[in-house]
């Protein structure tokens, strides 16, 4: 009877928990970490440096090794900029779109090596571009 009693118990434990975890917002129940309302220049200035700690220098792009930690490094900042972007200055739109558009493809860890390298080279000048207008 006692081991019956605290099997009850302990489902009545766990349906508590969950039934509390159903009434808070999705944001709070699935966080990742970043809070909705983070500065978006902030977050998406980090991201970029954080990838581009595994980036080749600018002008190497052609002897960029895209392993498994660059694409990932860059399928985070995607992650990034989809959450932040919106919210991003009006003036940034443009390189913010590129940005967008370019760490998606490389994200891609099947894309023909040319064609990563291109697109290393669009992303680049327009991360860049974000990084100098959150600055100013």
């Amino acid at each position: 009877m006692k081991a019956r009693n605290r099997a009850l118990i302990a489902l009545v434990s766990a349906l508590t928990t969950l039934a509390a975890c159903t009434q808070q917002a999705p944001a709070t129940r699935f966080a990742t970490g970043g809070d909705p309302d983070d500065d978006p220049c902030t977050r998406i200035v980090s991201a970029i440096g954080y990838a581009g700690l595994l980036l080749s220098p600018a002008g190497q792009e052609d002897e960029q090794n895209f392993e498994d930690a660059v694409i990932g490094r860059l399928a985070e900042l995607q992650g990034i900029i989809l959450t932040y972007g919106p919210a991003m200055p009006a003036d940034l739109a443009g390189p913010v779109e590129t940005v967008t558009r370019t760490t998606k493809a490389l994200s891609n860890g099947h894309l023909p090596r040319d064609q990563q390298v291109k697109l290393l080279k669009e992303y680049r000048p327009a991360a860049d571009s974000v990084v100098s207008g959150c600055a100013s």
